[in-house]
């Protein structure tokens, strides 16, 4: 009879105990009924080795015995029964991988003790503020809020007598027939216009006149009056039969900037004027523009041709813009003394 190893022994000693114990009043009731013959000593077998007694291992499961044979039957029904009695120990499936949660009384489950607390997040540190702040760059200014540059013309200021030069400029115009008024000085320190001794003028002679406000230095008005009494009377009676009767005037004095420049306008000090029309003795009108009738045209090209000469600076329609309608007249110096006609 091979021998059983010892692990596996001590594993079926507790079912085998507690099968025997189940059976022991039925044993000995039958041992009472059929009393069993003693064999003799020497056909007696070896007496079994002693089992050293052991804990049941939890989820272990008797096999079969080393040598390979066949369990009794009645080795197959205390296997069988150990098997239920495992089974209950046995882990579910599905507890590999999700254990059951314990439960407390009425099956609801069970809050541990102690709860786990989240490992605190540590703190964010906060940017250090520069030692200087940055500064925005700087937005440049639009040109209209731009600076003047400087013009000498700037600071005259009148004197307490009219110098003598003003007065004969006085003399000259009244010679032309030509009648105006005086007007108080016009300066502005923060802008730089300035005319000392301004004039209004009020017509160009005792036949051509001018419409209201228009203010000038003496210089300009006595170059415009030669220009239209000397230039452009003859021109409008050798093109329409008749004599210039008015002239419409779009600007004269203005304290302002020239357009999109950093420079003042020559209409600042008095020294400019923008003749708009021509009305003729007739009662014709002949409007300054960029298309106008063909005599109308023919009159107006002669006019500006004539007017580069008394004056430096002569600009119209085709020039730019802002003289699309008007002729601009001016006695700004330029180098050398020459004009500039557009």
């Amino acid at each position: 009879m091979a021998t059983l190893s010892v692990s596996r022994l001590w594993r079926l000693a507790l079912p085998l105990a507690a099968a025997a114990l189940l059976a022991t009043p039925a044993i000995a009731k039958h041992h009472h009924r059929h009393k069993r013959q003693v064999p003799p000593a020497s056909q007696s077998a070896a007496p079994a080795p002693q089992t050293p007694v052991a804990t049941q291992l939890p989820g272990s499961r008797p096999q079969d015995m080393e040598n390979g044979t066949e369990k009794s039957e009645q080795g197959k029904r205390r296997a069988d029964s150990n098997d239920d009695f495992l089974n209950q120990e046995k882990s579910h499936p599905k507890w590999d991988t999700h254990p059951p949660r314990s439960t407390g009384a009425g099956g609801e489950p069970r809050t541990p003790a102690v709860v786990p607390t989240p490992p605190e997040k540590p703190a964010e540190l906060e940017p250090e503020p520069p030692e200087t702040a940055p500064q925005p760059p700087e937005i440049p200014a639009p040109p209209s809020e731009e600076k003047m540059l400087p013009d000498p013309r700037s600071a005259d200021l009148p004197a307490d007598k009219m110098p003598a030069e003003e007065t004969a400029c006085r003399e000259r115009l009244k010679a032309l027939g030509a009648e105006f008024e005086e007007h108080k000085a016009e300066h502005d320190a923060e802008i730089g216009c300035s005319i000392p001794y301004p004039i209004t003028l009020k017509s160009f002679g005792r036949s051509i006149g001018i419409s209201s406000g228009t203010e000038l230095n003496c210089q300009m008005a006595e170059a415009a009056a030669r220009f239209v009494t000397e230039i452009v009377q003859p021109i409008a009676r050798a093109k329409f039969g008749a004599d210039l009767k008015s002239i419409g005037q779009a600007s004269a004095f203005v304290c302002r900037p020239r357009h999109g420049a950093s420079k003042l306008s020559e209409h600042a000090f008095g020294n400019a004027l923008d003749i708009a029309s021509f009305t003729l003795s007739d009662g014709r009108k002949i409007e300054v523009g960029p298309a106008p009738p063909e005599n109308d045209a023919k009159f107006l090209d002669a006019v500006r041709k004539a007017a580069c000469g008394p004056f430096k600076t002569v600009l119209g329609p085709g020039s730019d813009a802002d003289h699309a309608l008007h002729f601009h007249l001016d006695l700004e110096p330029r180098r050398h003394g020459g004009t500039f006609c557009q």
